[in-house]
C-alpha cells in the first residue's frame, strides 16, 4: 500500500518525461482529441447517409421505389409518424449498422454502371432487387421492422380481430413480418407469386 504513491510518482514522471519534443502525456492528450474528431465527423457522415434526402438524391430511388413509398402508410398516416429508408433498410446497433453500410457502398458499382438508370430497367431488376432485400430481413428476424412493430405491444383492444389473430397465430408460428408483409412499402414485382394463395 505505501508503494502506491510511489509507483503512481514514477507513471507521472515518465508519461511526463519528454520525447525527443513532446511528452507522452502531451501526444496522448492530442490523440484522444483527434480522436473524438473523428469519431464525431465519421458519426455525423453515417447519419448523414441515414437521411430520406440522402438516399433520394439519385433519380433511380427517388423516381422509383420514393415514389411508390409516398403512396404508403410509412409515408403518411394518422399518427403522423413516419419511417424513412433507413428505418426499414440499415439496423440500429453498430455492428450490423456498419456491415449494412459496407454492403450498401457496392451497390455505386450500380450507379456507376447504369445497372437501374431507366424505369424500364428498373422493372426488370424488380423482383431480383426484392428478393434481395427479402431475404435479407428474412434471416435478421424483420430486425428492422421490430425496432417500431412488436407482437408484445399489440392490443386485441386497439387492433381489428382479423389482424390480431394473424399476428397471434405467425408469432405462435415463428413467423418474421416479411413473411407476410412483402410490398408493404414498395409495388410487388410482376412476377411475384404469393405462396399463400
Amino acid at each position: 500500500m505505501e508503494n502506491n504513491p510511489g509507483v503512481l510518482k514514477r507513471f507521472w514522471a515518465f508519461i511526463n518525461k519528454p520525447s525527443a519534443k513532446y511528452s507522452l502525456l502531451a501526444i496522448s492528450s492530442l490523440s484522444f482529441v483527434i480522436g473524438i474528431l473523428f469519431w464525431g465527423g465519421f458519426n455525423t457522415g453515417m447519419e448523414a447517409t441515414n437521411t430520406l434526402e440522402f438516399c433520394t438524391t439519385c433519380h433511380e430511388m427517388r423516381d422509383n421505389v420514393y415514389q411508390e413509398y409516398k403512396e404508403t402508410i410509412h409515408f403518411s398516416n394518422r399518427t403522423g409518424v413516419r419511417a424513412v429508408c433507413s428505418d426499414c433498410h440499415v439496423p440500429k446497433e453498430w455492428t450490423h449498422k456498419m456491415i449494412r453500410k459496407a454492403k450498401a457502398s457496392m451497390e455505386v458499382w450500380g450507379k456507376l454502371t447504369g445497372y437501374i438508370d431507366t424505369k424500364e430497367k428498373f422493372e426488370s431488376h424488380r423482383m431480383e432487387l426484392a428478393t434481395h432485400e427479402w431475404d435479407r430481413m428474412k434471416e435478421n428476424n424483420s430486425r428492422e421492422c421490430r425496432n417500431c412493430h412488436a407482437f408484445e405491444a399489440m392490443s386485441p383492444e386497439l387492433q381489428k380481430q382479423t389482424p390480431y389473430k394473424k399476428h397471434m397465430k405467425a408469432k405462435e408460428e415463428g413467423k418474421t413480418c416479411i413473411d407476410c408483409h412483402k410490398g408493404i412499402a414498395h409495388h410487388l414485382p410482376k412476377e411475384y407469386v404469393d405462396p399463400d394463395e
